[in-house]
């Protein structure tokens, strides 16, 4: 077979003979063991696995990479087990194949966790060697370029998954041409009429601008050279996809799109690059705010440049790429240079480091993913290709994707700092904790020992560590407010069935354990607490006098509500119940107890949707503030605000909020304010009705 050939003279360039040797056994051992097996496409399946090892040779991967690859798809397709493939080509190569292959599909219920628990398989595998995601995003790519040969509906969710996921990791780890290419192939299957419209475009102004492109490049290196700066200067043009990315975030034509094409400078050293940026900067003049300089803040990949547009000939704009050649190499190979080049250099070490912490980040945040949905979701958000980069105070520099707030940023320095963290300053200034980040801020965390995270954080948080770290948090809190929450459910059904709750031994837990299957009875009493299992159904198993009926609801003493219940004690937002106010408490399977008042409009919507309704009652001795909403009918007088404002102090409340509306001559004004109880709620109420401006007041 000619692939074959093809590898071996391609392996030989780089590799040992006795290395080249071990490509050859390889290659018979896939060639018979994929015997009489054809892709879609009607090739020889063998050829596949030849393919994704000549794109390896590229890398310069080493001898059991490359075996792996020829190899990588025996143990999925045939009865080949990796332990054999272990046994006759090593250990390495071995886990390298195991950890290239699919999952069982059928333990799962859906594709969705079938393709979670692949990438977690792939993502944990590639922490512990790289080269399994170099070896699967060759695979990728092959089957990228092979694709058209599939269904229409298998060809887009292929295409989607690779621009979701695959081209992201490409780019991740600084493999520039991979990741290109791969987006630009998943665009031509995702959008084929827009794809085959720009490259016909493409071509079009390639061959209209080569006369004046060609005079720019010698300008260039005429003017270079007149100062005396070694470089290499070449042509460079944007892939399709780049181009489509402008065309839509800019909303223009193509023909606006002027800078498809561009210029590479590379030079000999790190002074050289800024002595060239100014000698071009003097040739052309550079467009405002068109400038970045990666070399100083290098991208997370280990991505390292000047950037320049600049105004070329005729007003075309043109982009400049400034580097040396060793940034050049680590730009083109990323991760890979490792392998491409055997230097050692630091900056090489740098990014495989770099990329290592990355791996063990995204791990500990993908760890603590339950579902397939949530794990993907922050696959994703944590491949998010652009970047903002921010300073601690003590100067160091961090990168978060775009969007990022004070809060992904606190989680970026440390799990604790997230977890305690309550306010922030940005640039010496304080800020709201969901500020949006932008680049070269100063960011310092302020934290104390009760700061922990809220519910409301999981709207504006963008980093996947950020997010679960949250997620975990609140639901360890949840787990635990709810447990102590429905031990006391349990002991007011045990009070009820006449039964002391401490006659309840660990004999009786064991035994509960056992017959329901439940996990533990902390989980069991949070359950309680959440609905999802009644207490008097557990208090009659626990004391073994037979079952209760799911929705016996009839209780002689009342739950006491003491405020301090956490997140497993809810106050509904409908009627904002207050110590005093009569109340209900409603539990929904899943949810935390909502408690009402009584007279609340939402009960009777409530009790046709399956909650179960319990007697609650208000402790003595709560000390807690509590949030209301009353609504005042005011005449537009000047000083008005003021004058409620300081009669609602005068009687020690707080105001949360306040909004308005102007009704003509009358304004409504709409309080939220914080009281201790009903009689403070009313000593309020009695006061602002004293004002004249007071038309009307309503709670």
């Amino acid at each position: 077979m000619a692939d074959s050939a093809l590898l071996i003279r391609e392996v030989s360039a780089y590799l040992k003979p006795a290395d080249v040797e071990h490509v050859r056994e390889a290659l018979e051992f896939s060639k018979a063991a994929h015997a009489g097996q054809i892709r879609q496409s009607g090739d020889p399946f063998v050829s596949h696995p030849i393919a994704v090892a000549r794109i390896l040779t590229n890398l310069h991967l080493d001898v059991q990479a490359i075996v792996a690859a020829v190899l990588h798809d025996v143990v999925e397709d045939t009865p080949i087990t990796a332990d054999e493939i272990a046994a006759k080509f090593g250990e390495p190569v071995g886990e390298l194949v195991d950890g290239l292959s699919k999952l069982d599909r059928l333990q799962f219920e859906t594709r969705e966790d079938a393709q979670a628990e692949n990438f977690r398989k792939m993502l944990l595998a590639m922490a512990r060697d790289v080269r399994v995601i170099l070896i699967k995003l060759a695979d990728r790519l092959h089957n990228m370029r092979t694709l058209a040969s599939m269904s229409p509906d298998k060809c887009e969710r292929i295409a989607r998954e690779t621009m979701e996921i695959y081209a992201p990791i490409a780019n991740r780890l600084g493999l520039n041409d991979i990741y290109r290419e791969l987006q630009d192939l998943s665009f031509k299957f995702l959008h084929p009429n827009r794809y085959a419209v720009l490259v016909k475009a493409v071509k079009a102004a390639r061959g209209n601008r080569r006369e004046v492109l060609g005079k720019m490049l010698d300008t260039i290196r005429q003017r270079l050279a007149e100062y005396k700066i070694e470089a290499d200067v070449s042509g460079r043009e944007k892939n399709i996809y780049s181009i489509y990315k402008k065309m839509q975030s800019k909303s223009l034509p193509f023909a606006d799109v002027l800078d498809i094409y561009g210029f590479r400078v590379l030079v000999n050293d790190f002074v050289s690059c800024y002595v060239a940026l100014g000698t071009l900067h003097g040739l052309y003049k550079p467009i405002a705010g068109k400038f970045k300089d990666y070399i100083a803040i290098p991208k997370v990949n280990g991505y390292q440049s000047l950037h320049s547009t600049l105004c070329g000939p005729f007003g075309m704009p043109i982009e400049i790429q400034i580097r040396t050649h060793e940034m050049h190499r680590i730009a083109d190979a990323g991760v890979a240079s490792h392998w491409l080049y055997k230097s050692g250099h630091n900056s090489i070490k740098a990014l495989h480091s770099k990329t290592h912490q990355w791996l063990k980040d995204l791990l500990e945040s993908l760890s603590q993913s339950t579902d397939s949905t949530e794990f993907l979701e922050h696959l994703k958000v944590d491949l998010f290709p652009d970047e903002v980069y921010v300073f601690t105070p003590k100067g160091k520099i961090l990168s978060l994707p775009r969007g990022s707030t004070a809060v992904d940023f606190a989680y970026n320095v440390h799990t604790d700092i997230g977890n305690h963290c309550i306010s922030v300053n940005v640039n010496n200034e304080p800020a709201p904790l969901n500020t949006e980040l932008r680049n070269g801020d100063r960011v310092e965390i302020i934290t104390a020992p009760h700061g922990k995270p809220n519910l409301d954080w999981l709207s504006y948080v963008t980093t996947s560590k950020a997010r679960s770290h949250i997620r975990h948090f609140l639901k360890a809190m949840q787990t635990g407010e709810s447990a102590q929450f429905g031990e006391r459910m349990l002991n007011q059904a045990l009070h009820t069935l006449g039964i002391p709750p401490e006659d309840i031994t660990e004999a009786h837990w064991i035994r509960f354990l056992r017959d329901t299957g439940a996990k533990s009875r902390l989980d069991v009493l949070a359950d309680i607490g959440l609905g999802r299992r009644f207490n008097m159904v557990v208090a009659r198993k626990l004391a073994c006098i037979g079952e209760a009926l799911p929705n016996e609801t009839d209780y002689s003493s009342a739950l006491t509500i003491q405020g301090t219940e956490g997140m497993a004690v809810q106050f509904a937002k409908c009627c904002r119940p207050i110590p005093g106010d009569p109340i209900i408490g409603a539990l929904k399977s899943g949810h935390n107890l909502m408690v009402h008042t009584r007279d609340c409009p939402s009960l009777h919507k409530g009790r046709s949707s399956g909650e179960q309704w319990l007697d609650v009652v208000w402790s003595k001795d709560i000390q807690r503030p509590f949030d209301v909403g009353i609504k005042l009918v005011v005449a537009n007088r000047r000083g008005v605000l003021a004058k409620v404002a300081s009669a609602i102090a005068e009687e020690e409340s707080d105001i949360e909020n306040v909004n308005f509306s102007n009704e003509g001559e009358y304004t409504a004004l709409l309080f939220t304010l914080q009281v201790s109880n009903r009689l403070q709620l009313a000593n309020i109420m009695r006061s602002l009705r004293k004002m004249p401006e007071v038309i009307k007041i309503i709670r």
